[in-house]
């Protein structure tokens, strides 16, 4: 019997292959009808026997194409047509947008082999793609998704390629950046100077690596500094010449047998590494065969992730080069480089070549970094790959938009069920990142287009997202304290919004509603409200953003201020060529001259390392708690922990580690190792957690038995690990991020989440 019916695939199903693939699954199956991009997907009209339709329905769901990602098929029955053959027929642009922007892809295994084939009129071409991989995000201009609105529009194809392009039944139908050596992008290799080097310019590039020479390379997503992964002067030198001394280099390697002889790879890590995303991956490094120490100094984890565009596959086409050094080629707290004229003038100096190409990049995207654990994902920095994807939202969220943070800050925008995350913006200390943040939003704003309807900040008075604000109209601004937006952030990617539940937060910096810098708080409530049950007890920061950069002032004074006089003395032994400094201290803390109040797991972290001698003060934002957590082997725990206090006053809960502190401090006087300290201090944070929980539990009336984990300090693996396994022996259900990242990275997701509950009241 004859069916007929009206296919709707929502998700990620234009600029994918999409259409040539329900073409031939529906010739394959004897479907006769029509396929069509639409507004909001792509719609397909059918006719067969009910056997026919069920195996189409089957292998479209199956057998979708890479780059693609369904996220809704609905199936509506229709009065046949009479349909004679089956047809892509043209794009239906009327009515409200519900598309999905394709995302940049790493270079597929088809397209590889035609590279490597010398009888391909591809062979060795750098920019070979299909529809089953390479830019798409990064070279958009406007929508629709056409060449015409891409920075592929100034290069007209050949005839070779335009069959290609038209032939329904060939991947390359509708590749948009479609190209070949005869009409399409080039590479060369030039001098700071801009002139031209001679001779070929991969070869010359790849022998200019092996000799020790410094490459600015431009990517898919902006300009990358290069060189030998394995050699300790160059690496050293790019260290000094970039002004990074101790940050860890992301590292490329040829292929994944390569990177398993450096460091160690479960099934997950696996996964992520070949992925068409393409991240970079945080291993565990191998004993033994080493990269460049400078490459990662003092840690015992490294960054890999492998060759992701055909033009990274062949700077590999050398036996003797197989681990490059891929760091983003940005001044220090600026966006990464990908304008020419820009590159040239801010990395002369640091590279001594740049290997060039003429393919217009118009949106910058740094590479994305996760870390995995027993299967769990946590994103370190969601960007390349994943960018612009949308969340969808169980609630309406049309017209919203997040703003973020100050650090590590993204922006989020809401259309209809829709939630589009941007890019990874950085940290918003300078006019260029704030330039930067302006212009991404603004082109998402452009394309996604919504209502302005309701724009969401953080509660920071000195946040400058809230100038940011003032050049957009807005029907109503909702400020978001900075931990209730984590809270909501882990709550509305784990799809558990509407009841109450637990919030712990670690974290860095967040505005606390009473002036004071929060950052290691319980909650209870959820994405509306929340009332604050517990948080570490506040000590002076004494000198401000500066005891940040520098934790031994930090570690000073909560020593000062936690133990009195035996803490002055602690700190004069612990930090003896302070002695002058400390006085200033002392008197800054006795008298409160520019020392704001926290109670943040970070600074805490960062007072420990410092006390330790791991890290007395930070090149880069965390470098003294990420030092400090690398030391553990968890191998070695034995049960034991420091002293520590959960002290209820007024209704709440507070932690005070000051007895931890006094016995740190005495344990690194009298020698112990700094990692039997840095494990004991872990397990000391996870009992003060599960303390207080259970003490927060058996005061509750309600018994609500979820909790979820958020904050940048949430990165500690093995905290997030143990808090984790602890809670839920004492019968919680416990939920982390793993969609978006725990730290400030997924801040604006979070206050999305809070104003849509708040604007549905």
């Amino acid at each position: 019997m004859l069916s007929s019916m009206t296919v709707a695939v929502r998700g990620r199903v234009q600029g994918v292959g999409f259409r040539p693939f329900v073409f031939q699954i529906a010739r394959l199956h004897g479907i006769r009808g029509t396929v069509q991009n639409n507004m909001d997907g792509v719609k397909i009209r059918m006719e067969a026997n009910e056997s026919a339709v069920q195996a189409f329905l089957s292998d479209l769901r199956t057998k979708a194409p890479r780059m693609s990602k369904i996220d809704e098929i609905s199936v509506q029955e229709t009065d046949p047509a009479g349909y004679s053959d089956f047809t892509i027929i043209p794009s239906e642009k009327t009515g409200s947008s519900l598309l999905v922007l394709p995302v940049d892809s790493a270079v597929c295994s088809d397209c590889l082999e035609e590279m490597d084939n010398p009888d391909d009129a591809r062979y060795q071409y750098p920019f070979i793609n299909c529809t089953q991989c390479g830019p798409r995000y990064t070279i958009i201009s406007n929508l629709p998704y056409d060449r015409p609105s891409t920075s592929m529009a100034g290069f007209e194809m050949c005839e070779d390629c335009k069959k290609e392009y038209e032939d329904p039944l060939n991947r390359r139908h509708h590749a948009q950046p479609i190209a070949c050596p005869k009409c399409g992008p080039s590479v060369k290799l030039i001098k700071p100077d801009g002139d031209e080097m001679t001779g070929e310019a991969f070869e010359r590039t790849r022998e200019l690596l092996k000799s020790g020479s410094i490459i600015a390379i431009k990517g898919l997503g902006g300009y990358h500094l290069c060189c030998d992964a394995k050699n300790e002067n160059t690496v050293s030198n790019l260290r000094r010449r970039k002004g990074r001394p101790s940050r860890p280099l992301a590292v490329m390697a040829k292929e994944l047998e390569t990177i398993e002889r450096y460091a160690i790879v479960d099934r997950t890590e696996s996964k992520f590494l070949t992925s068409p995303e393409a991240p970079i991956v945080i291993l565990k490094k191998k004993d033994g065969e080493n990269l460049a120490q400078s490459v990662a100094p003092g840690m015992s984890t490294i960054g890999f992730m492998l060759p992701y565009t055909p033009l990274h596959h062949l700077l590999f086409q050398d036996p003797e080069l197989d681990c490059i050094v891929m760091t983003s080629a940005n001044p220090s707290g600026q966006p990464i480089l990908y304008d020419d004229s820009l590159a040239l003038i801010y990395l002369t100096g640091i590279a001594d070549y740049f290997l060039v190409h003429d393919r217009q990049i118009l949106h910058p995207a740094d590479d994305s970094v996760i870390q995995a654990k027993r299967g769990e994902i946590d994103f370190l920095r969601r960007s390349r790959g994943y960018v612009p994807d949308p969340i969808y939202s169980p609630v309406d969220v049309n017209g919203i938009v997040a703003f973020g943070g100050q650090q590590k800050t993204t922006f989020t925008i809401g259309r209809t069920s829709q939630v589009f995350v941007g890019p990874h913006i950085g940290d918003l200390e300078n006019l260029e990142t704030i330039d930067h943040y302006k212009k991404e939003l603004n082109h998402l704003l452009s394309w996604i287009q919504i209502p302005l309807q309701t724009a969401v900040i953080d509660m920071h008075p000195g946040y400058n997202t809230r100038n940011i604000l003032m050049d957009y109209q807005f029907e109503e601004a909702i400020e978001v304290q900075h931990h209730h937006a984590h809270m909501a952030a882990c709550m509305a990617e784990n799809e558990i919004l509407g009841a109450d539940l637990w919030g712990i937060i670690l974290d860095g910096t967040g505005y606390g509603e009473d002036g004071n810098i929060w950052g290691f708080e319980i909650f209870k409530g959820n994405e509306q409200k929340y009332t604050r049950k517990a948080h570490l007890r506040y000590t002076p920061l004494p000198g401000g953003e500066r005891a940040i950069k520098e934790p031994w002032r930090n570690a000073a004074g909560m020593l000062m201020n936690m133990l009195g006089k035996e803490g002055e003395v602690l700190a004069a032994e612990i930090f003896p060529k302070k002695k002058a400094e400390l006085s200033i201290l002392k008197k800054m803390v006795d008298k409160n001259i520019n020392s704001p109040l926290a109670g943040t797991c970070g600074r805490m972290f960062d007072a420990v390392s410092a006390i330790c001698g791991v890290c007395e003060v930070s090149s880069y934002d965390g470098e003294a708690a990420i030092k400090l957590s690398d030391l553990i082997q968890a191998e070695d725990y034995d049960g034991n922990s420091y002293p520590f206090e959960v002290i209820h006053e007024d209704s709440i809960l507070i932690f005070d580690f000051s007895s931890m502190l006094r016995d740190i401090a005495r344990d690194q006087l009298d020698g112990k190792p700094a990692e039997k300290i840095s494990l004991k201090f872990h397990e000391t944070v996870v009992k003060a957690i599960c303390k207080g929980m259970g003490q927060l539990l058996n005061d509750s009336s309600e018994g609500t038995k979820k909790a979820v984990l958020s904050g940048g300090s949430f990165h500690n693996r093995y905290l997030r690990q143990r808090i984790k396994e602890e809670l839920e022996g004492m019968g919680l259900e416990v939920y982390v991020h793993q969609k978006l990242p725990c730290n400030d990275g997924g801040l604006s997701y979070g206050q999305l989440a809070v104003a849509a509950a708040k604007r549905g009241r």
